[in-house]
């Protein structure tokens, strides 16, 4: 029996993000996993008391936190070439498919029910899987904030392109986000803290 499932996500630390870029600060997945998933929790919440939504922030959290966990496995395909043309993104998608079904096949049997919905998305969790995936564009911009105000220009174009993403995803919750949040991840420590 392999039971190495959790040792793979452990190696989450060592699959690197951004790889095309240089990078003023090294980012891994299971940091940008992270993130995401602090993120969604929020935007779960943000839903929940502002517009009168009933997201499960518990479980949004879980699935960001292992949205990218195939990664282990595949590597961090850079953005331009996974999503270069359809025949591309769909050779990828089932790639990240084999790559789900492989680490669930690391698991005893009777754990792999509980964490297939992380890797295969069910109906039942789509509306947590649209804020898991705007947390990642969120997630996305921070670092492209961070990194442009450590004045790395090579952020300069990801920064515009990922605030006109974030302004084009029309979710309540990300709005508000945008507006009430992200403003402070352009402050530095002494704003913060003033």
């Amino acid at each position: 029996m392999n039971n190495s499932f959790f040792a793979m996500v452990n190696r989450m630390k060592y699959i690197d993000r951004w790889a095309l870029m240089n990078n003023s600060t090294k980012e891994n997945i299971a940091e940008h996993s992270h993130s995401v998933a602090v993120i969604a929790h929020a935007l779960a919440l943000i839903g929940n008391k502002k517009f009168d939504k009933n997201y499960d922030a518990q479980r949004v959290a879980v699935l960001a936190l292992y949205h990218d966990t195939t990664e282990v496995i595949t590597g961090d395909m850079p953005t331009p070439v996974k999503y270069y043309n359809d025949d591309i993104k769909n050779v990828y998608k089932d790639i990240e498919r084999i790559a789900g079904d492989r680490l669930l096949s690391m698991l005893p049997e009777d754990f792999r029910e509980d964490y297939k919905p992380f890797f295969e998305h069910n109906e039942e969790d789509k509306e947590l899987w649209l804020l898991v995936k705007a947390a990642d564009k969120i997630s996305a911009l921070v670092k492209c904030i961070e990194e442009d105000r450590m004045g790395n220009r090579e952020f300069e174009r990801a920064l515009e392109a990922q605030k006109k993403i974030i302004d084009n995803i029309d979710l309540d919750e990300v709005k508000y986000f945008r507006d009430n949040f992200l403003p402070s991840y352009y402050l530095t420590l002494d704003e913060h803290t003033k």
